[in-house]
């Protein structure tokens, strides 16, 4: 999937079925569902899943937890906005 497409998607009321997990977190993050999109980051267990955990939990304001999943993802701290971190991650993980 190319980024365009997964930005179109973040319209539609469901997510595509083949989205995958990570993108998946970040969907439910742009329709504003933070519970969803965490429990779908709890479930990652790599790198990817460690820095939607960290935006996740910068997003909700814990910077110190934040802090911790961005060294489990060996990514600096971010500090942009909110919505250029999750551009990032969601460029990073799709076609470009």
């Amino acid at each position: 999937m190319t980024f365009d497409a997964f930005k179109t998607s973040v319209t539609a009321s469901t997510p595509p079925a083949d989205l995958p997990r990570p993108l998946l977190a970040l969907w439910h993050d742009a329709r504003g569902h933070w519970d969803d999109a965490h429990r779908v980051a709890q479930d990652l267990d790599d790198a990817d899943g460690a820095w939607i955990h960290a935006y996740l939990h910068r997003k909700e304001g814990d910077l110190g937890n934040a802090a911790y999943w961005y060294r489990r993802a060996g990514k600096p701290v971010a500090t942009d906005p909110l919505g250029s971190e999750w551009t990032r991650i969601a460029r990073a993980l799709t076609r470009n």
